[in-house]
């Protein structure tokens, strides 16, 4: 991996919710971790050997964390025939993949061997394949009522990290509170379907099954595509300290509103984005960015406080180690600047006012995927390679 300099940033987008800015302009990257932050007076933009990019006063920000991914096994989705879709969202800045359920494997299985052994299968696949440099968190067990408490801490022995519920074979959607709650005990992050029915087969449901089952997310709680009702929405900010997810693929104007109301609470690390695809939306490379840039748009939030729901947040519920421009981290950044033509000189003013900002390099692992991402406008400024 070596050694990758990123300078001439003139804002740094931490993915911190609570402190979403950062004093620098250069990050060092060594062996696929960020090893230093701060100046290019102070750390040096040319160290022997490195590899440095110049990002001409744009913006330097963690890769976008998609926390409703909808993998199946390598990079296909079978929903959309389209394969090498998850190499075209790393060009549209998403670095990292969070499976919510592989309930769009052809045929997939609904017994309690096979609904493990999917989890597992997908988990293990996943755990090296790393499609156009994207970390994909795979294997999200599908929770059936045929599963026993042993099965979830089998399942956490195995690397298993994650379950969704909402498609199983239960008659009353609450008859799932112990499988959630012993999935939880196990250490898996439980994400749960919300709102309307889908179109992959999720059941309905409502505020008072998410009260009862007290999963860890609220998935797409904007709709997937159908939304919560509002009132429900409060109750689940007043009664638990669940994350709420709000989605692409969902309902824009429930997602405005469900943000607007965790930012009066003070809430907004409890809010996580996802794209929810590929769906019957398709496949939308740029899906968490537009979101992003919506809720800075349309929403009110600062750029980059809104670009910390994609990430920081995205990481925190989920115990990732990405999702943060930090020491430590893994080396997962994204070079933005304003797109040509645009009214705007810098990459926030942009996103203020609606435009897309260009992506000018995509680097994960520490390793440059793309200069620049070929999804966003051409950048006014780009990326340069100086060494």
């Amino acid at each position: 991996m070596g050694t990758l300099v990123l300078t001439g940033a003139a804002t740094v987008f931490s993915g911190d919710p609570h402190a979403p800015l950062l004093d620098a302009d250069t990050v060092v990257c060594r062996d696929g971790v960020i090893e230093a932050i701060g100046r290019a007076r102070s750390h040096g933009a040319r160290l022997p050997g490195a590899e440095v990019i110049d990002l001409g006063g744009g913006t330097l920000a963690p890769g976008l964390i998609d926390s409703h991914g909808h993998v199946t096994f390598g990079d296909y989705s079978p929903r959309q025939r389209t394969v090498d879709y998850l190499a075209g969202y790393v060009q549209g800045g998403i670095t990292t993949t969070v499976s919510a359920g592989e309930v769009h494997v052809p045929g997939r299985p609904r017994d309690r061997a096979g609904v493990k052994a999917l989890a597992v299968a997908a988990q293990r696949c996943f755990s090296e394949y790393r499609p156009g440099g994207m970390r994909v968190r795979a294997g999200a067990v599908l929770i059936e009522p045929t599963l026993t408490q042993e099965d979830f801490a089998e399942l956490a022995e195995t690397g298993v990290r994650l379950a969704k519920y909402g498609f199983g074979a239960f008659a009353d959607p609450v008859d799932g509170v112990e499988h959630v709650r012993w999935a939880r005990e196990a250490g898996l992050t439980v994400m749960c379907h919300a709102g309307g029915a889908s179109a992959a087969g999720g059941a309905s449901l409502g505020g008072k099954a998410l009260l009862a089952l007290r999963p860890d997310v609220c998935g797409h709680a904007n709709g997937g595509p159908t939304a919560l009702p509002f009132a429900e929405v409060e109750a689940l900010f007043d009664e638990t300290d669940m994350a709420l997810q709000v989605v692409q693929a969902g309902n824009l104007k429930a997602a405005l509103r469900l943000v607007e109301h965790a930012a009066e609470r003070g809430e907004l690390h409890r809010v996580v984005v996802g794209s929810d695809t590929p769906s019957g939306f398709g496949v939308m490379p740029l899906a968490v960015l537009k979101t992003v840039l919506e809720l800075t748009a349309l929403g009110g939030l600062e750029p980059e406080v809104a670009w910390s729901l994609a990430t920081g947040t995205v990481s925190d519920v989920w115990r990732l180690p990405e999702g943060r421009v930090r020491v430590g981290a893994p080396a997962d950044l994204l070079g933005l600047a304003a797109p040509a033509g645009s009214q705007a000189d810098t990459v926030a003013e942009a996103m203020r006012i609606g435009d897309i900002p260009a992506i000018t390099v995509v680097v994960s692992d520490g390793v440059v995927r793309a200069m620049p991402g070929r999804m966003t406008p051409r950048p006014a400024v780009p990326a340069q390679l100086l060494s």
